[in-house]
């Protein structure tokens, strides 16, 4: 029951982010007559202090949220799950290097540094899915490494190994298969903190600027107004919770179910 909850919210979440900007023509419209105003038959979500129905801010946001994860999500794991693969199967030096790259990295809070980079670069939604994707590659990279070198060992690679077939064909024909169950748990939850990371970053200003909505933008707008206006805070601020908890939600079923356990260095 919950998993089927789960998915009805994700797949609400897509289908907004596909056609929300559509069906929401006026999300950006000012109103003086609704402002602050509550929902009601009009604004099934009510309004914003300029008037601007929530629910149609609430839709073109879902898009940006979509967007940013999937790219960072995608950019991310190409990256880690190559470095990884790569310093494991490869040894050495290679290996110790990219190990304390990785240590440096962990040893700043990601949300932090994502913050530092885009306050460097500006705001706007191409800085924000480089910065979150600098931070992002980490968590592929160890779960690759992890997985490959357990797996390097076993008899078909070294059955390919001794038939002379190239490192790059063993990584990614031999290797790589292997390691899609174990990614495929670490992208899940990948894209809840990148979902969280997002509304961050636009809560601060560092994401994307209005009049665009963004979820986190829209909880700092309402913010100045929770005594007379909650619902401006508690919109973006319980569909932003809902999605996030559907997708680890649906992170820990799939791990239970492809026996998979998340791993580090």
């Amino acid at each position: 029951m919950r998993e089927r909850i789960a998915w009805s919210i994700i797949l609400i979440w897509a289908a907004a982010a596909v056609i929300g900007p559509t069906v929401a023509s006026g999300a950006n419209v000012v109103d003086l007559d609704h402002i602050l105003s509550w929902p009601d038959a009009s604004g099934w979500l009510g309004y914003d202090d300029l008037g601007r129905p929530l629910g149609a801010r609430l839709l073109v946001g879902a898009r940006y949220s979509f967007l940013v994860a999937f790219w960072v999500v995608t950019v991310s794991a190409l990256i880690g799950t190559t470095i990884g693969i790569m310093s494991a199967y490869v040894g050495g030096r290679l290996d110790h290097l990219i190990v304390r790259i990785i240590d440096i990295f962990l040893a700043f809070p990601g949300i932090l540094l994502a913050i530092a980079l885009a306050g460097l670069m500006g705001p706007g939604i191409d800085n924000v899915v480089f910065a979150l994707s600098v931070v992002g590659w980490v968590g592929f990279a160890r779960l690759a490494r992890v997985q490959t070198l357990s797996l390097k060992h076993r008899d078909h690679v070294q059955a390919a190994v001794s038939l002379g077939s190239r490192s790059a064909r063993i990584m990614f024909r031999h290797l790589l298969p292997l390691l899609i169950s174990p990614l495929i748990i670490e992208a899940t939850f990948a894209i809840a903190g990148v979902v969280i990371a997002e509304a961050g970053l636009s809560f601060l200003g560092l994401g994307i600027q209005p009049p665009t909505p963004s979820w986190g933008s829209m909880i700092r707008d309402g913010t100045r107004y929770m005594l007379v206006s909650p619902h401006m805070v508690l919109v973006p601020g319980l569909t932003l919770m809902l999605v996030v908890l559907a997708i680890n939600l649906l992170g820990d079923r799939l791990g239970d179910r492809l026996n998979v356990r998340r791993g580090g260095c």
